[in-house]
C-alpha cells in the first residue's frame, strides 16, 4: 500500500484520514480540492487539473484525497488501494453541517484562500446541498467503477462506519506493518 486514493462523500473525513496516512506512512499527501479550486472559487479546467494531478502523482508513493471524475483514471490508474469511507446518510450529513457551520464562523481556509460563506452555505453551490444530493448516487456509483477491468488491480478498503475506520488505522502500529498489508 504506497499508492492510496480516499474515497467518500464530501463530510465522510476524507481528507482527515488521508493525512493519518501520509503521516503513518510518512509519504506525501496530497488534496485534489487544492488542484481542483482556484482563488475565488474558479474551478480549473480539465485539461489543467489533468495535468496539476499528473505532475502531483509523478512519486512512487502518495496518499490523495478527493472524488473528481475527470482525473479518476489518473489516480486510480496509478493507485494500488481505494479506501471508500462509505458511511451512512445520518453521519456523513452530520459532519458535513458541522464541519460548514464549523468554517463559516471561524472562517477558515478551505484551499488556496478560499472560504465558505453563509451565501455559499445556503445556494445551489452548497457542500450541504452537494452530499445530500450526491451521497445514495456514490453509494451505487462506486461498486460499478470498481468493476470496471481498469480498475482490476485496486485493493478496495471498503469501511462503513468512522469506528470501522479508526480500526483499520489503528491496527497496524508501524510504518511497515501498513505497508506491507
Amino acid at each position: 500500500m504506497q499508492r492510496i486514493s480516499v474515497i467518500g462523500t464530501s463530510g465522510s473525513g476524507k481528507t482527515t484520514l488521508a493525512k493519518q496516512i501520509s503521516q503513518r506512512l510518512a509519504i506525501p499527501h496530497i488534496e485534489l480540492d487544492y488542484l481542483h479550486w482556484e482563488p475565488n472559487w474558479v474551478e480549473a479546467p480539465n485539461d489543467v487539473m489533468r495535468e496539476k494531478v499528473a505532475q502531483a502523482l509523478t512519486g512512487n508513493s502518495w496518499v490523495v484525497d478527493g472524488n473528481y471524475g475527470q482525473v479518476r483514471d489518473i489516480v486510480w490508474g496509478q493507485a494500488d488501494t481505494i479506501v471508500w469511507l462509505d458511511y451512512s446518510f445520518p453521519v456523513v450529513m452530520s459532519r458535513v453541517i458541522r464541519r460548514s457551520f464549523q468554517r463559516v464562523v471561524t472562517q477558515q481556509e478551505v484551499c488556496n484562500g478560499n472560504r465558505e460563506t453563509w451565501k455559499i452555505t445556503f445556494s445551489k453551490d452548497s457542500v450541504i446541498l452537494w452530499a445530500l444530493t450526491k451521497h445514495h448516487k456514490n453509494r451505487q456509483k462506486h461498486p460499478q467503477l470498481f468493476a470496471q477491468p481498469e480498475y482490476s488491480h485496486l485493493r478496495i478498503v471498503h469501511l462503513r462506519s468512522p469506528k470501522a475506520t479508526q480500526n483499520w488505522l489503528s491496527s497496524f502500529s508501524t510504518v511497515s506493518q501498513i505497508s506491507s498489508s
